[in-house]
């Protein structure tokens, strides 16, 4: 039997689980701030953190970290819901608030203050700076450090019911001003701030630092592994403090690698600057790194799963190849997309002794990898739209589609011989007129004739209009936030979408959200969320090979 391979995670849970450390118990959570679109980053975080309560047995809860009311909204917490629950998880109970908890951590805070661990503190946040010292200097004592419990006690509360303006004074914990951590130098724990919360409307005029209560939630909630990424490390030591200081329920911070794609950016702050100031239609946008994007470019759930495991987790960052992702998009869709003809850049093909007004249907199937998809009937005609590269007047060697007095065959219909061309003004051919082997039809070839290129049409007088969107990345740049001093817009690739008119067989009138579909010889396309019945639009989803000019 082969030895499976384990995670640094999974090792720490395996020894955990045999010491007896949380009595056998594996509870995780996922726990989003929501100020924004989850992203493909989140995609690794949730696929961990429910892939390792699967594993073991255990729970993972859905729980939004909501301690900054001026950048959260419930149209976030919607769409984080929706996205979890795409990707193919479901959250243990009902979904959690760190809101929930607010009295709690007012009575956390106030313990703290009792036992002499926190104070009020006046200072501006540039006399803060200032005696906060420097990575190789200590810091100096705010002069408020030493004011009384009882004192304090009343100042705080006084902060709650809203005595004091906005940035007037703060809750710092008392922990070391001359730790070589600089995060353990008093941190800031609560501050006031009157903004109207999602949750808890105006009830708040005080709201808990992330710092605060991040681990505090984690500990109501039994959480056993509080998974997070590398950029933690530092606060471990203030989350592990305020959990021995307030005596309760101890869960173990485990640091892994964020993921982080080549050609993009991840950061939540970026990407809400692209959506406000129009460089994308929204945080859906199909050329977005968000989950909600990838969604609608036609991206499945099971391709982001595999894609997170071929990634791994790691314990130090690294940049992941974009291409890796589209590997993986591609191999799925390759297993379950409907094969569909389009015509991306026509000209007409006349078969010009096809008896006129006649009208074959000729059998496609819907999809060579999966038989129980069936086949349908697609119209065929004297006229038929072909691909305009699909034809040349003068072809180089070993070109094996069609040209002046060479035959192709037409997929799954018949053999045609080029016969003549029509040219407009400028030289341009416009018509490509051909005569069919009329003994030669698919599946029941008798002709005799070997041919070695075959190329996809579809038919004149059958074609419905789509307009596809084409896609290339984002950014041209694989680190646009690698270059200091340069804002990484300038990097914006002018050429990330490309809108083409394109014909399409009928049965592509009747496509449905949600459905891959594969333009044969072309690419993967999904119907977009803002398609008619009057007008249909379709997405690239992944090209049928690595196509990017900057791939390996």
């Amino acid at each position: 039997m082969e030895h499976e391979i384990l995670n640094f995670i999974e090792e720490i849970i395996e020894k955990d689980n045999e010491t007896g450390k949380f009595g056998g118990r594996v509870h995780t959570r996922f726990p989003p701030e929501p100020n924004g679109y989850l992203h493909i980053g989140h995609a690794k975080s949730i696929c961990l953190n429910f892939g390792l309560s699967q594993k073991y047995g255990g729970k993972t809860n859905l729980r939004f970290d909501d301690t900054n009311p001026e950048k959260e909204s419930d149209e976030y917490v919607q769409s984080i819901k929706r996205d979890v629950q795409w990707l193919g998880f479901q959250w243990n109970g009902d979904v959690l608030y760190a809101s929930d908890y607010f009295d709690q951590l007012y009575q956390w805070a106030q313990k703290l203050i009792h036992d002499g661990k926190a104070y009020i503190d006046f200072s501006t946040s540039e006399e803060m700076a200032a005696l906060k010292g420097n990575l190789t200097t200590a810091g100096s004592d705010s002069p408020y450090r030493n004011t009384s419990p009882a004192e304090n006690l009343d100042l705080f509360e006084r902060m709650k019911v809203g005595e004091f303006p906005d940035g007037h004074c703060c809750l710092r914990a008392k922990v070391d001003m001359a730790s070589s951590n600089m995060l353990m130098r008093d941190p800031v724990i609560y501050r006031i701030k009157r903004a109207h919360h999602h949750r808890t409307g105006d009830k708040w005029n005080i709201y808990p630092m992330y710092d605060f209560a991040h681990g505090q939630s984690d500990s109501i909630e039994g959480i056993t592994h509080s998974v997070c990424t590398l950029e933690f490390v530092p606060h471990r030591e203030f989350y592990e403090w305020l959990l021995v200081n307030l005596e309760i329920y101890r869960p173990q911070q485990i640091e892994f690698a964020r993921l982080n794609l080549d050609y993009t950016v991840m950061s939540k702050r970026k990407l809400l600057q692209l959506v406000e100031e129009k460089h994308v239609t929204g945080w859906d946008d199909p050329r977005m790194p968000t989950i909600s994007g990838m969604r609608r470019r036609g991206y499945t759930p099971e391709s982001l799963r595999e894609f997170v495991k071929r990634v791994g987790v790691a314990k130090r960052d690294n940049i992941i190849e974009f291409g890796l992702l589209e590997f993986c998009v591609r191999e799925d869709l390759n297993k379950k997309a409907l094969r569909m003809m389009a015509v991306l850049d026509p000209i007409k093909m006349v078969i010009t002794n096809y008896p006129e007004g006649q009208v074959e249907e000729m059998k496609f199937d819907n999809n060579p990898e999966n038989e129980a998809d069936g086949s349908r009937l697609v119209p065929f005609s004297r006229e038929i739209y072909i691909e305009r590269d699909d034809f040349m007047e003068n072809p180089p060697k070993k070109y094996f589609r069609l040209f002046p007095g060479g035959m192709v065959r037409l997929k799954s219909a018949y053999i045609v011989r080029c016969d003549d061309v029509l040219k407009d003004d400028a030289g341009n051919v416009t018509e490509v007129h051909c005569t069919y082997i009329e003994n030669s039809r698919s599946g029941n070839d008798q002709s005799g004739i070997h041919v070695k290129g075959t190329i996809h049409w579809v038919s004149v007088a059958h074609a419905a209009d789509a307009e596809l969107r084409i896609y290339e990345r984002l950014f041209t740049d694989p680190n646009p936030l690698g270059h200091e001093g340069v804002d990484f817009k300038t990097f914006m690739n002018p050429n990330s979408l490309t809108t083409i008119h394109a014909k399409i067989e009928p049965a592509l009138t009747a496509a449905e959200l949600g459905v891959a579909y594969q333009f044969i010889r072309k690419a993967y396309f999904c119907l977009d969320t803002e398609a008619t019945t009057d007008k249909l639009i379709f997405n690239q989803t992944v090209g049928l090979k690595d196509s990017f000019k900057g791939s390996k």
